[in-house]
């Protein structure tokens, strides 16, 4: 292994860490928005973490980074095969997608199921209070076996479909974000079916119990994190990985306060800690898509459009009486990270992309693309189109079986309350 080969393995070793750190820390997000005694939001994505790597390891990461099936899926028994080749030593090889970064297999391995780790915690936002947590973690297995694993094999496997007629999304705009809105909203659709059933006119709304020090903990943590998500993405320890952490967090630092002075224009008053937080949150989001593909300066601009676009997505989204959506799933990761997949057409610089891996992805229309960045701009709606459509019907299927087969999988909403236990303790 040469002194590169060895610091590319170490580095993204590191980032898949970091990015496992996210997962955890979505649910003291949870906590810093819903109250400080919703000890169950830690529970789920502490129990979703441990199957994201059993289920990955069993066949998960094949079906997304394996050679694919048609374009479709990849073959579950490729290489090694299922169980990460079980007893033998395959596990040391490299990977045959990455083999210019030299990355071993276990190396892919961590980093990718800690991004299939937090896409599912970005999902399971909307499930506090409204689903049983036995119905969401046989979710979960379906979701790392094929709904999460979908999108990945068709723009971030090179054999899949989206890939091959010239899709882009860096860190996951589309393939984390997008895709897990569109999951979250087939949730959404299933359990209102049910409250409609049960006579309720509207969805009962998850209220907000701001609790500082978790929210700061969360937010301090997922920034901390996407050091891993963005910059690890590179898949190498490279001149333009050191890009992406100024793009990433010059973005979230721009969108904190265009997010928090929009709020401040639009009322007049202190906007406040929960602004301040998904601000941050929007910038990375937006960021995250287009973070190996454009200059320091576009992240800044970039920033600045996340926080109107967050603020009204918020107040756009919030009319709906038919689903909760209590940590903002729909206005920041379902419109921040479509928006930012769709800014690739416009922001990209040739220049930065190749540092990527990505050479071959035209300069945007701001950057003189003309015809390439139109076409760009089609291939990026297209995929956009395809994955929310089909992600959305996956997961309302899967929760419909679920639910069929169970009896019913809504929580009573009044008796989810904290529950009293002898000692002070309480239990959800």
């Amino acid at each position: 292994m040469t002194a590169q080969v060895l610091a590319n393995n170490l580095w993204v070793i590191i980032a898949g860490l970091l990015v496992f750190v996210m997962t955890i820390a979505v649910g003291f997000l949870e906590v810093g928005e819903l109250g400080e005694r919703l000890h169950l939001s830690l529970l789920k994505t502490v129990v979703m973490t441990g199957t994201a790597l059993v289920v990955m390891g069993v066949v998960g990461f094949n079906t997304a980074f394996a050679p694919t099936l048609g374009g479709i899926i990849g073959n579950p028994f490729y290489g090694p095969g299922l169980f990460l080749g079980g007893l033998s030593n395959q596990v040391s090889g490299v990977w045959w997608s990455v083999t210019g970064s030299g990355l071993r297999l276990g190396t892919y391995f961590l980093f990718e199921t800690a991004f299939a780790a937090v896409t599912l915690a970005l999902v399971g936002v909307i499930v506090l209070r409204k689903m049983k947590l036995g119905a969401f973690f046989i979710y979960s297995i379906v979701y790392f076996v094929l709904i999460w694993n979908l999108p990945a094999a068709w723009i971030w496997n090179p054999s899949g479909w989206l890939a091959k007629i010239g899709m882009v999304d860096f860190a996951g705009g589309l393939v984390v974000h997008g895709a897990a809105a569109a999951a979250g909203l087939g949730i959404m659709y299933a359990l209102w079916r049910g409250e409609r059933r049960a006579g309720l006119v509207t969805s009962p709304k998850v209220p907000t119990e701001i609790s500082p020090g978790w929210l700061t903990l969360g937010i301090l943590l997922l920034w901390v994190g996407w050091f891993g998500f963005n910059p690890g993405s590179v898949l190498a320890f490279n001149d333009e990985a050191i890009v992406v952490v100024l793009t990433t967090f010059l973005a979230a630092a721009t969108a904190m306060l265009s997010t928090m002075g929009t709020a401040y224009l639009q009322t007049r008053q202190s906007p406040g800690m929960l602004y301040a937080v998904n601000g941050i949150l929007m910038g990375l989001i937006v960021i995250t898509p287009l973070a190996g593909f454009v200059s320091p300066g576009s992240a800044i601009i970039l920033g600045v459009l996340a926080g109107p676009l967050f603020v009204t997505g918020e107040r756009f989204f919030g009319r709906s009486g038919w689903y909760t959506d209590p940590v903002g799933l729909l206005p920041g990761h379902l419109l921040g990270g479509l928006f930012g997949v769709v800014m690739i057409a416009f922001f990209a610089q040739t220049a930065f992309a190749t540092g990527s891996g990505f050479p071959s992805l035209p300069n945007g229309l701001l950057f003189g693309g003309g015809g390439a960045a139109v076409k760009q701009l089609g291939i990026e709606v297209l995929g956009i189109i395809v994955v929310m459509a089909v992600i959305f019907a996956i997961s309302y299927a899967t929760v419909w079986v679920i639910q069929t087969v169970a009896g019913g999988i809504r929580t009573d909403y009044a008796a989810s309350e904290l529950i009293p236990l002898p000692g002070g303790e309480a239990a959800v």
